[in-house]
């Protein structure tokens, strides 16, 4: 019989849930677009049950992460920190790992990985320049989709600088860059190449191996990948569950911890 295991990831902005059974195989995954303080975590906990077909008592164990995580006292079995989850997600996906860009709504990670362990990290949670939160800003002022940046971006014919790492700023400088009738693709190429030189400085400080990973909603973004990757000087490797490593990770953690305890 399955050993099934969930992990939610409550972040920010958005909750997510993933289920596997026997530690290995996703059975079933859910991403509600709101997170901590919010119905989120109880609609993507609802939802990912829903799919598949399952209810809370056949889950051997339940693993919580993320910013909103405590908040999941009474239903998770546990609470975990997201940066050991997004190493655990990470190297699940990516075994050869050693380097983990998270990019959240509300922070950047950069995590350095041994052997699919965690041995040092730094983290960027003070200010919104280079996190989700600025591009949602950005993308508002310039009246698009955030998931159309990537595309517009690409579409650049010049070099556009926004030279503000400071949300407030930067927002200024791109309306002003507006009122000169600047192409907005260029605009956006200029804002994904502020991300990467904002994201690219907090990783010198962790110092960056190969293989680099990114992970977190951010990474679905094309334009700050590539941007990234130029400004590294590292090929970077995403995966479509970018936005679900931290659940993954909380899954993985939490079927070890079943095993543990049925030992024990």
């Amino acid at each position: 019989m399955s050993i099934y295991t969930l992990g939610i990831d409550i972040g920010s902005t958005a909750s997510k849930c993933i289920m596997l059974a026997d530690g290995k195989d996703i059975v079933a995954k859910s991403l509600i677009p709101v997170g901590a303080g919010t119905s989120g975590p109880q609609r993507a906990i609802s939802q990912v049950l829903e799919n598949a077909g399952k209810a809370r008592e056949e889950m051997s164990y339940i693993l919580a992460t993320g910013y909103g995580r405590n908040s999941l006292e009474e239903f998770a079995d546990q609470q975990m920190s997201e940066l050991s989850c997004h190493a655990k997600g990470a190297s699940f996906l990516f075994p050869e790992v050693r380097t983990v860009i998270d990019i959240g709504g509300q922070d950047v990670k950069v995590l350095q990985i041994e052997n699919g362990v965690m041995t040092n990290f730094v983290m960027n949670d003070k200010c919104a320049a280079g996190t989700g939160r600025f591009l949602d800003v950005m993308a508002r002022v310039l009246e698009v989709k955030v998931e159309d940046l990537g595309t517009l971006g690409a579409q650049s014919t010049k070099n556009v600088g926004i030279s503000s790492t400071c949300t407030v700023f930067a927002e200024s400088e791109v309306i002003s860059q507006l009122a000169q009738d600047t192409d907005k693709r260029d605009i956006i190429n200029g804002i994904h190449h502020s991300v990467a030189n904002r994201v690219a400085g907090l990783a010198h400080r962790v110092g960056i191996r190969d293989q680099v990973v990114m992970t977190g909603g951010v990474a679905q973004n094309i334009g700050i990948v590539s941007a990234l990757e130029e400004q590294l000087g590292h090929t970077i490797h995403t995966s479509p569950l970018t936005q679900y490593n931290g659940a993954l990770g909380a899954a993985l953690f939490a079927y070890q911890k079943y095993l543990k305890e049925q030992k024990g």
